[in-house]
């Protein structure tokens, strides 16, 4: 059990392991890290707040440069998979966005607030009456 994390530190002590830490092939996919958990975070909110273009172009970004992180040698495989999560992230945001703006959300959230605003209306109603009914 041991071997393979004797393996793992001796290969984190050798010349080859500093020089990619100190590289861009490593420090751009971690700054480039951000924009997924930023997407991932963003659907927490609610969907009125989303940009169509910002949203289009934060998701054809990372498909562009995914192919770039394949072809480059030697191969970018971490900025492959941060690109790849990006554009998940983005995805999602973009079929919230279409949804609420085409795909009738923001028309049955208003229909959905009408009725609700309707319903406490008539149970305040009912609540007086009922109030008054007892107070005679």
């Amino acid at each position: 059990m041991s071997a393979p994390w004797q393996k793992a530190r001796d290969y984190m002590k050798t010349k080859e392991f500093r020089d990619y830490i100190t590289s861009t092939h490593f420090w751009g996919p971690v700054a480039s890290g951000v924009l997924p958990l930023a997407a991932v975070n963003d659907t927490k909110s609610s969907p009125d707040v989303i940009s169509g273009r910002m949203t289009t172009a934060l998701l054809l970004y990372p498909m562009v440069f995914m192919r770039f992180a394949y072809r480059v040698q030697p191969r970018n495989l971490l900025m492959m998979a941060s690109h790849g999560t990006n554009v998940v992230g983005q995805s999602v945001q973009a079929s919230r966005y279409l949804i609420y703006h085409h795909g009738g959300g923001s028309a049955a959230e208003a229909t959905a607030a009408d009725t609700n605003a309707a319903t406490v209306a008539t149970d305040a109603a009912a609540a007086t009456t009922t109030i008054d009914t007892h107070s005679l």
